[in-house]
C-alpha cells in the first residue's frame, strides 16, 4: 500500500540576511542618536534644575550636566571618559556589522547609539572641546542619578547582551560550544 504524499511546506527563512542585520544596526544607532540629541536640545530650552513630575514622583524631569561616568564614576575625568566613548564608538562602528544574528545587531545598534549619543556631548559641549559636560534630564526615585535616553539605551544593550550570552549565544552571534 501507498504512502500518501506529504505536502512539503516552503521553507521559512528563520536567520536575516547580513544587509538587513547592517540596516538594522546603523539605523537603530542613527536614531538613537538622534532622538538623544533633540531630547537634550528640548531639555536645555525647557528645564532647569527644578523637578517638573512627568507621572508623579515616578518620573521627574530635571536639567542636570554630567562630568563623570555613572554613579559618579570618574568624577572630574571627563576626557578620559571622552577617549573611552570615542574608543567603544569606534569598535562598535567597525564590529557591529559583523554580528551574525538580528538580535545581536539590535545590540550593537544600542550600544553604539548610547555611546555616540554621550561622546557628542563630551566632545562638542562646554566646559571644553572633548571636555564637555553630558546633558542629562530624566529622574526617578530612589536617590537614582539623573540620566538621559543615550544612557537608557546603552543600559539596554548590556542588558540584552548579557541575556543573550546566558541564553548560550557567543557574543555576536552564533551558539557557544
Amino acid at each position: 500500500m501507498r504512502k500518501p504524499r506529504q505536502k512539503r511546506l516552503p521553507r521559512v527563512k528563520t536567520t536575516a540576511t547580513k544587509r538587513q542585520r547592517i540596516a538594522v544596526f546603523a539605523i537603530l544607532a542613527i536614531s538613537i542618536v538622534a532622538i538623544d540629541q533633540l531630547s537634550k536640545y528640548w531639555a536645555e530650552a525647557n528645564l532647569s534644575n527644578q523637578s517638573i513630575p512627568v507621572i508623579g514622583e515616578l518620573l521627574q524631569f530635571r536639567l542636570a550636566y554630567n562630568n563623570a561616568a555613572a554613579f559618579s564614576i570618574g568624577l572630574g575625568a571627563t576626557w578620559i571618559l571622552t577617549l573611552i566613548s570615542f574608543t567603544a564608538s569606534t569598535l562598535l562602528i567597525v564590529y557591529g556589522p559583523r554580528v551574525k544574528t538580528m538580535s545581536w545587531a539590535v545590540v550593537a545598534g544600542f550600544a553604539l547609539g548610547g555611546a555616540a549619543g554621550n561622546l557628542i556631548d563630551r566632545a562638542f559641549k562646554p566646559p571644553q572641546f572633548l571636555n564637555g559636560w553630558v546633558v542629562d534630564f530624566i529622574q526617578i526615585p530612589f536617590n537614582f542619578p539623573i540620566f538621559n535616553l543615550a544612557d537608557t539605551f546603552l543600559v539596554s544593550g548590556v542588558v540584552l547582551a548579557i541575556l543573550l550570552t546566558l541564553r548560550g549565544d557567543e557574543i555576536g552571534g552564533g551558539r557557544a560550544k
